[in-house]
This record gives C-alpha cells, sequence and structure tokens, in this order.
C-alpha cells in the first residue's frame, strides 16, 4: 500500500487533508510533519518535525517511513511572502526542488504540490482565466509559483517524475487558523461573525476572487493524485475553480444566520495584491481530463462554516 508524507501539515490544507487520507488508508500510513508540534487535530498520529530546506533530513524521514508519496504543502503564502521575501523563495523553491531531487533519487511513486491563482498577474484576462495565459506575477509569492510549476513540469519531462499540481483559489476552512494569506480574511470574516458579530475588512467589499471551500479542495487533490497517469495532461498545475466571492457577498451570506452582522472596509497593502489576480477561473481542462466537480455555493458553505465554528 502506498504511504504519504505530508509536508506542511499543520497548515489549512495539511490539516485536512491528513485527516481525510488517515481516514482512507489508515493512520499508520500518512506520516504528518512541519516545522511545529503537532495541532489536536492531528493526534494521535505518526508525525515528524521536519524543514522542507533540509534535504538530507527529508531524505532521512522518508526511508525511515519508506515513504511511496509526498505532498509537500510547505509554503510561504502571499501576504507574509512580501515582507520575508528571500525566506519565502527559499521555502517555495528551494524546498520544492529538495523534494523533486529525493523524488527522483529514492524513487517515489508520486509528489503532489500545491500552486496558486498568485501565478496569474495583471496582464493575465481577469475573467475566467484560461489555463494556459500570459502569466506575469508580480508578487514574491506568485512568481515562487509560477517557478515552482515550470520546475514541476520540467522533473515531469525529463526524469519522469510524476508530479501532479493544482492552482488552488483562496480556500476557506474552519480547523485552521488564517495563515498569512491575501484571501484569509474569508477565514477570519467567520470566525469574527461568530464572536463579534462584526469584521473590519482589509479588502474593499466589491473586491471579486476565486474561492473555494476546503472539503472541495481535499476532494480535488484527492482525485487528481488518485487519477490515471494516462489522463493527467497538465504537469504545471491545473486550474481548479468553484465559487468567486467579494467581502460584500460572504457577509450577506453570514447575515441570513447574523442579521446584526456589520463589516467595514479600510483596504491595506493587501488590496494590491488582490488586484493583480483573476476575478473568474475556467477550470475546464480538469473538469475534462479528471472529472472535477464542485460541490459548495456560498450558501452551503456559510452554514457549514458557521456550524462548525459553534453557532
Amino acid at each position: 500500500m502506498e504511504k504519504f508524507l505530508i509536508i506542511g501539515a499543520s497548515g489549512q490544507l495539511g490539516t485536512d487533508l491528513t485527516l481525510a487520507l488517515r481516514a482512507r488508508y489508515g493512520e499508520d500510513h500518512v506520516i504528518a510533519s512541519d516545522l511545529n508540534e503537532p495541532s489536536g487535530a492531528l493526534q494521535p498520529g505518526p508525525f515528524e518535525r521536519l524543514d522542507v530546506t533540509r534535504k538530507d533530513r527529508l531524505k532521512a524521514v522518508v526511508r525511515k517511513h519508506q515513504i511511496t508519496r509526498i505532498c509537500n504543502l510547505a509554503s510561504i503564502l502571499s501576504a507574509r511572502a512580501e515582507t520575508e521575501p528571500k525566506r519565502a523563495w527559499d521555502v517555495n523553491i528551494n524546498g520544492l526542488l529538495n523534494v523533486l531531487d529525493v523524488a527522483r533519487e529514492e524513487p517515489l511513486s508520486q509528489v503532489f504540490w500545491p500552486s496558486s491563482i498568485a501565478v496569474f498577474g495583471p496582464d493575465t484576462p481577469p475573467v475566467r482565466t484560461p489555463q494556459t495565459t500570459i502569466m506575469n506575477p508580480k508578487t514574491v509569492y506568485g512568481i515562487s509559483k509560477l517557478a515552482g510549476e515550470r520546475w514541476c513540469d520540467y522533473y515531469h519531462l525529463t526524469y519522469g517524475v510524476d508530479v501532479r499540481s493544482l492552482r488552488y483559489p483562496g480556500l476557506i476552512s474552519y480547523r485552521t487558523a488564517p495563515g498569512g494569506g491575501t484571501t484569509d480574511y474569508a477565514v477570519d470574516m467567520y470566525h469574527q461573525a461568530v464572536k463579534n458579530k462584526s469584521y473590519v475588512s482589509y479588502l474593499s467589499g466589491d473586491t471579486l476572487l476565486p474561492f473555494m471551500f476546503i472539503d472541495d479542495a481535499v476532494n480535488a487533490t484527492i482525485q487528481l493524485m488518485n487519477a490515471d497517469a494516462g489522463r493527467i495532461r497538465v504537469r504545471s498545475s491545473y486550474n481548479v475553480a468553484a465559487i468567486s466571492l467579494s467581502p460584500g457577498d460572504i457577509a450577506s451570506s453570514i447575515r441570513q444566520h447574523y442579521p446584526d452582522f456589520q463589516i467595514s472596509c479600510r483596504p491595506d497593502y493587501r488590496q494590491k495584491i488582490a488586484g493583480s489576480w483573476p476575478r473568474s477561473i475556467d477550470d475546464s481542462p480538469a473538469r475534462r481530463d479528471w472529472g472535477w466537480q464542485h460541490q459548495y455555493n456560498l450558501d452551503k458553505m456559510t452554514a457549514t462554516m458557521l456550524d462548525k465554528l459553534g453557532l
């Protein structure tokens, strides 16, 4: 049976993906790893402290647990990357190269690595952004993700590494706190709706961005990982999409449960980042190649978020 190593398992996607894979394959077949000790959601279960920028340690963990697949989710996200650009490059790119090298050398059966809509930029068509288009990112995060996509494609074409990737939109989940991404305002808005019945947004109320509920993101990830290799036509990263939302849209949905919920907007430097990203995504290649379909609309997501956060 396959044995997974999840790098960055304590993060937003990592927590839910680790739990889903353990439910499917068994706890002992999914090794969680991160820089820090695991959160309660990941306990009990096998865990290794791991810095993805240390290739020697990475290889030792792979050999110790006889890993066959790595999901490298370690990343410095968009807003934080602007304040730590060199560290972001080290983690996002040098960490990825370590994983790809280990996959080639051991060898591993598969690598999964997340890209992002941040690979696009202000020159990209912003509505129904296509799979293949102009990419001219203006953020550290976007530059690193675009470079990572090219490395993934190169390692597949040159060395035969079975690497797979998704360009995630903003992800919304209830298990983890916001982690430094520009779209994390949406997660925080739900938390504040439950706690304080009000929220101050760092984006303008009509800023439209693509989003996806965490359950859809996990399902897309596992579906791509398990798809027959012959169906995978894109080895850089697939567009995936679900719903496009603004702070105003989310606030209106929350008011169906909390009629007195209030939102005010004080845009900061993250407004410029958001303005360089698409407003909607064309993910028809993913839907055609391996059958991707999302399940959550805004109101279903809002009801789930507020229920899980303690409505």
